[in-house]
């Protein structure tokens, strides 16, 4: 309907009507908890899982007997039915193989005669006869393939290359050499020689970013104050579910590039810790620090954030020589109750003094005055049937 994946919301609210599309606005928590039973049902396909994103996960199914094809048509006929999610599974002998069977159980659905009807909802090429293997891999477009951009794509079409199959058909060490090992990864991995490795347990981030533009235009500090100190302790609860510790962090906020009429001004600083923590306070006041440092009055700010940068595990102790009383213990202590009373009671039942009364909307938060009901985890919100 010519609306580009992330247009500006207020250039294209005038015509969805007319057109008939749904407008909603984001509900992260209903998203969440639905991704968290599609993946535990999704779980029941093999005794691996590595979840790969909120909507993607990867099954380890070398251990599994009988007809694969027939089990996931199962495991995706009950996702639909218990959470009312379609998918698509793909079953491949590597995870490229198994990103791009996943493109063909999904385009054969869809798109009725772009591959064998068969392919739909669940595609396993690993079944499938050479020849009809090879007429899949020449009917696919190379930049589907997980691990291949819009950069690399581009090179490759331009020496002639424009299918799966021509791909497959490149020698390894040549890519090697003219390209770069990742690239040669990706063409082993079509080839069927598994090169990345299966992650029961996801690795620990080497950043943790928490970000969100306001629903309105803000210009205070004092308000500015309160949404990177919201950002820093959401950040820091991140960082202490991976047991990790930050050493910096970084501050920006910017104006919005959509409304030409304001004055433009982007700005980001990075604050050094003086030891590595995950202490909510500590990263909330280098973060209040940054804003102080880079704030300039008389522009409509419209979105900020707060990185950790340089992060560690905690087991990894900076020592330094007593000459004041050390309580990270004790803080580390509160910090974990504090934790624990906000999992029970809900995010933001308590937090630093710095992010502001939390009764009432703040300036700085999203509008989100189309959000759906956080049907699945709150009583007030669970839809009423009457018998």
């Amino acid at each position: 309907m010519g609306i580009a994946m992330g247009a500006p919301w207020f250039h294209i609210q005038q015509s969805l009507p007319d057109a008939g599309i749904v407008a909603l606005s984001a509900n992260f928590t209903l998203y969440g908890d639905m991704s968290n039973r599609m993946m535990a049902i999704a779980a029941g396909l093999g005794p691996g899982q590595e979840i790969y994103s909120i909507d993607e996960s990867f099954i380890d199914m070398t251990t599994m007997r009988g007809d694969l094809v027939a089990r996931s048509h199962k495991v995706r006929e009950r996702i639909l039915q218990w959470i009312g999610v379609p998918c698509g599974i793909g079953i491949g002998a590597t995870k490229t193989l198994a990103k791009l069977a996943n493109h063909v159980a999904k385009t054969a659905d869809r798109k009725p005669g772009s591959y064998p009807v068969e392919l739909a909802r669940v595609c396993n090429l690993g079944a499938l006869p050479a020849s009809e293997l090879d007429a899949v891999f020449a009917a696919t477009a190379l930049t589907e393939v997980w691990g291949i951009g819009r950069r690399i794509g581009a090179q490759l079409m331009a020496d002639g290359l424009k299918t799966v199959a021509d791909v497959v058909a490149m020698d390894a060490a040549t890519v090697r050499r003219r390209w770069s090992v990742v690239l040669e990864r990706t063409v082993r991995e079509l080839q069927g020689e598994a090169c990345i490795g299966f992650e029961d347990t996801p690795p620990a981030k080497k950043e943790i970013a928490c970000t969100r533009s306001f629903g309105e235009p803000v210009t205070q500090r004092a308000d500015l104050i309160e949404a990177v100190s919201n950002f820093a302790s959401r950040a820091s609860e991140k960082l202490r579910r991976q047991n990790g510790r930050a050493a910096q962090v970084l501050t920006f906020i910017h104006t919005s590039p959509f409304r030409k009429q304001d004055k433009q001004y982007s700005r980001s600083v990075t604050v050094p810790l003086r030891r590595p923590t995950s202490d909510s306070a500590l990263i909330a006041q280098a973060a209040v620090q940054g804003i102080h440092a880079i704030f300039k009055p008389g522009y409509n700010y419209a979105k900020a954030g707060v990185m950790l940068l340089d992060l560690q595990d905690e087991s990894v102790e900076q020592f330094e020589l007593a000459l004041e009383d050390d309580r990270s213990a004790d803080r580390a202590a509160l910090m974990a109750t504090v934790d624990q009373l906000n999992d029970r009671y809900g995010r933001g039942a308590i937090g630093l003094a710095s992010t502001g009364q939390t009764d009432g909307r703040r300036m700085w938060t999203m509008k989100q005055s189309l959000k759906t009901p956080d049907y699945t985890t709150r009583w007030s919100d669970m839809p009423r049937a009457l018998a």
